[in-house]
């Protein structure tokens, strides 16, 4: 067996080779931080400052004067901007290595530490993808693969049940089970002992109801996706709508007469847009904080994002000729996504998502970094 517990020097036939994960993780290790970011920090490229006690998604608002059109143009700044620098690192001459995630890694290849858990328990505010959405995620988890060719390991985590495709996983690649797939409205805390998310539980349970339910009456449009990525995972993003033309399915009926759903009556988006996705995460924060429990999220940047993949391995990112070969395979990704999905009205796939359709925000808790965990409650979707 080719444990890292045991190896003295490097082997180049084992999973981990040659990143430095091969060391055994301490059994009472909670890190701060999610190890696969861990040097390669989520920082806010929108330029706007945060005063410390202040609701942090209130800044950025009061900085847009609550425009839409300006909260859109922050979202995209931020994300076109962490490409462009993403870029320049998978590009340079000085490139040393991806960022492999310590803790994946183990339960991917139980091998390299037998028993291994994941000690680090989170309570989060989930939205869950709809269908049309979860369809795209995994064409592009396809377009992935094919630019990362060793395409040999099948996932633990996710063996039969990866939706409308049946991936078989590269040795450098993890793709999110499509049933796992998520995007954070809130982290109220993480890395915790199970413990501890229990207290916190508790005393959010008076607001959780309301907060799971926010979206049915407060629908906020998500647009124009684009793979975003660094050199640890790569995640498919959105920016707020303002005032694009309605694409995803309807509501189930009835619509109730004291909803205004986007598109519906004049057809107008206008109005409907000033309610963003950015106002819906303040109001989310400020619910959970009115319990009196403190929110401990690690970035509040001006990010909408699914993380829909992970580095495991170097294999096929090992020279610069791969690595541009993978940058490649992304821009081209973006491209059919703008010229292709974006704006596009009856196409194969729908690129927009209105927040809580199909299912209300998911109130999750437990080691839930990579879509584990369980829902606590799951709000009215529509």
């Amino acid at each position: 067996m080719l444990s890292c517990k045991k190896a003295q020097t490097p082997n180049p036939k084992h999973p981990c080779y040659p990143c430095n994960c091969r060391r055994r993780l301490p059994r009472n290790m909670t890190p701060t931080l999610d190890a696969a970011s861990n040097g390669n920090q989520f920082q806010d490229l929108s330029g706007i400052e945060i005063k410390a006690g202040d609701n942090p998604y209130d800044a950025l608002i009061e900085a847009c004067h609550g425009h839409p059109v300006e909260i859109q143009s922050l979202y995209s700044a931020h994300r076109t901007a962490r490409n462009t620098q993403q870029r320049d690192k998978f590009l340079s001459s000085e490139f040393r290595e991806l960022i492999i995630d310590p803790f994946l890694l183990r339960l991917e290849n139980p091998e390299i530490e037998p028993g291994f858990r994941d000690p680090r328990n989170c309570l989060v505010f989930w939205a869950r993808p709809p269908e049309h959405i979860l369809i795209l995620a995994d064409r592009l988890q396809t377009l992935l693969m094919r630019a990362a060719p060793s395409r040999y390991f099948v996932s633990q985590l996710s063996v039969g049940v990866h939706g409308h495709g049946s991936h078989t996983h590269s040795t450098d690649l993890w793709l999110m089970p499509l049933h796992r797939m998520h995007m954070t409205t809130l982290e109220v805390t993480h890395s915790r002992t199970a413990e501890h998310i229990a207290s916190l539980v508790s005393a959010l349970r008076p607001v959780i109801p309301l907060v799971t339910s926010l979206p049915y009456t407060r629908r906020a449009r998500l647009v124009r996706p684009m793979l975003s990525y660094d050199l640890s995972a790569i995640a498919l993003s959105f920016v707020p709508a303002a005032g694009e033309k309605v694409l995803s399915p309807p509501p189930v009926p009835p619509l109730p007469a004291n909803i205004v759903h986007p598109g519906t009556g004049d057809g107008s988006t206008t109005e409907n847009d000033g309610y963003t996705y950015h106002h819906l995460r303040r109001d989310v924060f400020e619910l959970a904080q009115s319990t009196g429990v403190g929110i401990e999220s690690r970035y509040v940047v001006p990010s909408a994002h699914i993380t829909i993949g992970r580095y495991l391995g170097h294999k096929d990112h090992e020279t610069p000729e791969q690595r541009a070969h993978w940058i490649k395979a992304i821009e081209d990704a973006n491209s059919w996504l703008e010229k292709e999905v974006w704006d596009v009205a009856d196409g194969e796939f729908t690129g927009e998502w209105i927040v809580g359709q199909e299912k209300g925000l998911d109130a999750h808790c437990g080691t839930l970094w990579y879509g584990g965990g369980r829902t606590i409650m799951m709000g009215e979707g529509f």
